[in-house]
């Protein structure tokens, strides 16, 4: 993005704050649309919701990759980011209120793998397509068909079921027509082996709902109250500790580290990002298969133990052990690998998971906002805390607020493991 004779654009003159901008545009606009998702994600409904990002996500594109100006390039950055802002907050609540229990675990940690996937195939992509297209902002419209994949799937796809018995039981529509439409898309999301146990299951979801006081439309003064309180400690703990633990940190010196211990592709940043994004997602692989067998308390506990370590070995090699770059290499693959069978995908499970019925639309919506707003703290903070501290004393930091994480989970963190949606409400909260 620096080199002009790669931009394809005839006005190119950014500074480092215009570069700024066009690099984390979409982290703002993803900000944006987890506050919009606060308000609009229940009205809408989690298959209306994700068919909006899939418009945003075409939109988005097509106008960064055609923009005639800088201004209207950082506007195409803020819009596809709104695509994700509420793709981020719908996708996990649609898997966890669609998916069977023994295999919930499974579906939602998929949504991780295939977004490390996106990010591998992302670079991979671009490195190929810079030398052969007019310019680098063209490579953002190439994510444009695949918005229109995204679209036509969830055209496809039914609501909700428990969306609509949600509003069945709060009054918002014909009680009949709700609970008609539920079986059908009960009845579609299952296939014929559900055969005639649909209306009953949708029965019991009705009675389930009930006895947990899902009738009551939640205000924003219950939120903090009860229940829902527990639900938002739960869930915005877990996406602030995935952030401010140093993900984004530890990833921006992959490649001086594997440079340092002698590896040939490691000045070229590109490869790093394609190797390190391929052994995340041989982790992130390895969490989806273990998830509804172990537990997600389980792997949160061996994982974040696991940064922990990395964290030690990482602050020790920029403090005293310069000279053995191994060490380093061993802290950043430990780290990488830890976090994507731990917080990676588990964090956004168990947000999907935590959270009542009524609650989980706003709820989510928090979290979301928490964890987009960490990760640009994180970000933005990083650079300025490494120069002033050092780099070994920051990961030290990052290894204390770790260790803070880890005693979080082990008394907060509940078990959800082979639990519905509604026991889980029941017995944990």
């Amino acid at each position: 993005m620096q080199s002009p004779t790669l931009s394809g654009i005839s006005w190119y003159n950014l500074s480092s704050v215009e570069l700024g901008l066009v690099t984390s545009g979409s982290l703002y606009g993803a900000l944006i649309g987890s506050v919009l998702a606060f308000n609009v994600a229940d009205f809408l409904g989690r298959r209306r919701e994700l068919l909006v990002s899939a418009l945003l996500y075409l939109i988005g594109a097509f106008i960064t990759a055609l923009a005639p100006n800088f201004a209207v390039l950082v506007i195409g950055r803020l819009v596809f980011g709104l695509g994700i802002g509420l793709a981020m907050h719908a996708a996990p609540m649609y898997i966890a209120e669609t998916a069977p229990t023994p295999i919930r675990g499974q579906l939602i940690s998929l949504k991780e793998f295939f977004i490390v996937l996106g990010m591998v195939t992302g670079y991979g992509v671009g490195s190929l397509l810079v030398d052969t297209v007019a310019g680098w902002r063209y490579i953002y419209g190439a994510s444009s068909p695949l918005s229109i994949i995204m679209g036509i799937g969830m055209w496809w796809l039914p609501a909700s079921p428990r969306w609509l018995l949600l509003r069945c039981i709060q009054g918002k529509g014909n009680a009949q027509n709700l609970k008609d439409s539920a079986i059908s898309c009960l009845c579609q999301l299952r296939g014929p082996a559900i055969g005639d146990s649909a209306p009953q299951q949708v029965e019991e979801i009705l009675a389930e709902l009930s006895c947990v006081g899902e009738e009551k439309q939640v205000t924003f003064g219950e939120m903090f109250q009860g229940k829902c309180l527990k639900a938002l400690l739960i869930g915005t703990g877990i996406v602030l500790f995935q952030q401010i633990t140093g993900q984004p940190s530890v990833l921006y010196y992959a490649s001086s580290i594997l440079q340092s211990a002698g590896f040939p592709a490691a000045s070229d940043a590109t490869r790093v990002s394609i190797l390190l994004g391929v052994f995340k997602l041989i982790m992130t692989g390895v969490a989806v298969v273990i998830v509804d067998r172990l537990g997600r308390r389980p792997l949160l506990l061996v994982g974040v133990s696991g940064m922990v370590v990395s964290l030690l070995l990482l602050g020790s090699y920029y403090t005293f052990l310069d000279d053995a770059p191994a060490v380093a290499v061993v802290g950043l693959l430990l780290y990488v690998g830890c976090y994507q069978f731990s917080f990676g995908p588990i964090g956004w499970l168990m947000i999907s998971e935590i959270f009542p019925l009524r609650l989980r639309g706003r709820g989510l919506s928090i979290a979301v906002l928490v964890n987009f707003g960490a990760n640009a703290l994180v970000t933005f903070a990083f650079s300025p805390l490494e120069e002033l501290l050092g780099a070994g004393v920051l990961f030290y930091i990052f290894c204390a607020i770790t260790v803070a994480s880890l005693v979080f989970i082990f008394f907060i963190v509940p078990e959800t493991k082979g639990l519905t949606l509604e026991e889980i409400e029941a017995k944990c909260l």
